[in-house]
């Protein structure tokens, strides 16, 4: 791993062990985290990223095994690799890396109070404090959120989705962990609260300078939040860089069928989906798994699955034929 990195996952193959076959949800991806960046994960439904996520975060339980590659982070000056240490993932959460679900409900006790649930996260950390000093610590995060500290008190019934999704966020970054995992923070959210959720990530992320991965479909969100960005089809990375490069030129076609998707303003035009569905990953392709959608195919397409090539410093496609930068 790179100095430049602190966290580095190579050839990762994660399925899911089902009856009927295995599911090929992430299949030899490789990827890189940077210090005090955004990284977006972009893709339809279905493509591998929310799997790759609880890989990364290590929420790994049956059916989904991990079946080879390495997950190499920088724990403290260390590298170690999440799936070959000696002791258990989950006393990194909230310390060094933390996880925020797609439902505030998956991560909050229903009938805990908020204040003993932010309790319970610094009592994990090993963090000594006082429970004034952890109440005062809390209301500021809070406060930072647009929340006022009374929900301190309240049950998160009590709560809206939108104040629910916003302690979650709290509680996801009270610790200052180096790296958080966000899959789709906002999806459940109406327009305006998602955009609100949205702008508080970016600036929590300025103000803490550690790095936030966001996993979402929607592309105008990768536009406008990330710095970098993954896109993944059927399980697999199609194309890697900075946000703004993509977003000019995508090189992979799966990408620039997702851009040209995209509503533009002042464009009344009917904007076009991409034809067809992706595949099984109980079954998919034989070849580059994207070539029944792609209109640029060729007989190596159909027979080879082609690796992630680095096409210059820092940006890489899965294509045996990407269009011209």
């Amino acid at each position: 791993m790179s100095k430049d990195q602190i966290l580095n996952v190579q050839e990762l193959v994660a399925y899911y062990k089902m009856k009927k076959g295995d599911v090929k949800a992430v299949d030899n991806v490789n990827l890189f985290l940077r210090p005090n960046e955004i990284l977006g994960i972009a893709g339809e439904s279905g493509c591998g990223k929310t799997t790759l996520i609880k890989v990364l975060y290590g929420l790994v339980e049956p059916p989904l095994s991990v079946l080879s590659g390495q997950v190499l982070i920088d724990i403290d000056g260390e590298e170690i690799d999440l799936y070959k240490n000696t002791y258990d993932i989950r006393k990194l959460w909230w310390k060094h890396f933390s996880y925020i679900p797609q439902s505030s409900m998956g991560v909050l006790n229903p009938v805990i109070r908020i204040e003993d649930q932010f309790a319970e996260i610094f009592k994990r950390g090993d963090t000594e404090l006082p429970k004034r000093e952890i109440r005062k610590i809390v209301k500021e995060n809070l406060d930072a959120l647009g929340l006022p500290g009374e929900i301190l008190n309240s049950y998160p019934h009590q709560l809206s989705g939108g104040m629910r999704q916003r302690v979650v966020i709290c509680m996801a970054t009270i610790q200052n962990p180096r790296i958080v995992y966000a899959d789709e923070p906002s999806t459940a959210l109406d327009v305006v609260v998602q955009r609100m959720i949205l702008e508080m990530i970016g600036k929590l992320q300025k103000k803490s300078g550690n790095t936030f991965v966001i996993v979402t479909h929607d592309m105008g969100v990768q536009s406008q939040v990330t710095d970098r960005m993954i896109v993944m089809y059927a399980g697999k990375v199609s194309e890697m860089g900075r946000t703004d490069d993509i977003f000019k030129k995508p090189l992979h076609p799966y990408t620039a069928l997702l851009i040209e998707s995209l509503p533009r303003l002042g464009d009344k035009s009917e904007r076009k989906s991409i034809e067809g569905s992706p595949p099984s990953l109980l079954n998919p392709p034989e070849g580059c798994r994207f070539h029944p959608r792609c209109p640029y195919f060729t007989r190596e397409c159909l027979e080879k699955d082609p690796p992630l090539f680095e096409i210059n410093h820092g940006r890489y496609v899965s294509c045996f034929n990407p269009l011209k930068e």
